[in-house]
């Protein structure tokens, strides 16, 4: 039976001001405070990061950033560094999600320096990987995960492996109401977990946690997570509902 502790993370991309993440996180303050077997992390828009840190200090419930810059500093308007993260009160950031990948550009190259930016500042990296459609469809799937995983750590030893976190989020099921059976995402997982230890040894890949993230609901959370590589949920438009998220929070497997 696995030791790792689930993580269930709430992704709000870009929805909610200051005043609306505030509202949202105090409802769900009320509704898992108590939660204490597993852990709880929620991703809010840039600006409203340090207000939410200030709402949540004290409380169980882990801060993440939706994405950073690889440098510490420079003339790169528009972006964000894993120190100034650090001063907003995050521990955690996203790296390499889909839609980074497929709107903005991030190759697998640029998810690899920010995800060695993130570890060497301190900072937990949740690195996505997941294939489109037509990658699904063409049966390159595993191709395609393997390679954004090897090369989203690349060079890391296997202590820094061991530092992160991987989501694996299949692109065709993320806001689209589709979600991958509970069998596929176990099948991806598990080649997953065989690629970090290939990368780091078997007992770290036993050791770091693989999210599923893709249109993950309160109806399917619980046989989406009885599986045994699964080791939480990275969810997005159901984390924005505070009773939605704490359903999934409060999985059943």
């Amino acid at each position: 039976m696995s030791t790792r502790v689930p993580l269930l993370a709430g992704n709000w991309k870009m929805y909610g001001t200051a005043p609306e993440a505030a509202a949202l996180v105090g409802d769900l303050l009320a509704l898992i405070g108590d939660v204490r077997d597993r852990d709880i992390l929620i991703a809010p828009p840039f600006t409203a990061l340090m207000s939410i840190a200030e709402r949540i200090a004290g409380s169980r419930l882990l801060l993440a950033a939706q994405n950073l810059h690889w440098e510490a500093q420079g003339a790169f308007t528009g972006e964000i560094s894993a120190a100034m993260l650090i001063a907003a009160g995050c521990t955690h950031v996203i790296v390499g999600h889909s839609e980074r990948r497929q709107l903005f550009g991030d190759t697998d190259a640029m998810v690899a320096r920010k995800t060695t930016a993130a570890l060497q500042a301190g900072l937990t990296p949740i690195v996505c990987v997941g294939e489109t459609l037509v990658e699904r469809e063409a049966g390159t799937t595993m191709d395609v995960v393997r390679r954004q995983l090897s090369i989203g750590l690349a060079d890391l030893s296997p202590d820094s492996v061991a530092a992160t976190i991987i989501a694996y989020e299949p692109v065709w099921a993320i806001g689209t109401g589709r979600v991958a059976t509970p069998e596929q995402a176990q099948e991806v997982h598990s080649a997953l977990r065989a690629v970090l230890s290939g990368l780091a040894g078997p007992a770290v890949a036993a050791a770091v946690r693989i999210l599923y993230g893709g249109s993950v609901k309160p109806d399917n959370v619980d046989a989406l997570l009885r599986q045994p590589d699964l080791d939480g949920a990275l969810v997005g438009g159901a984390s924005l509902k505070a009773t939605d998220f704490a359903r999934i929070v409060r999985f059943t497997a």
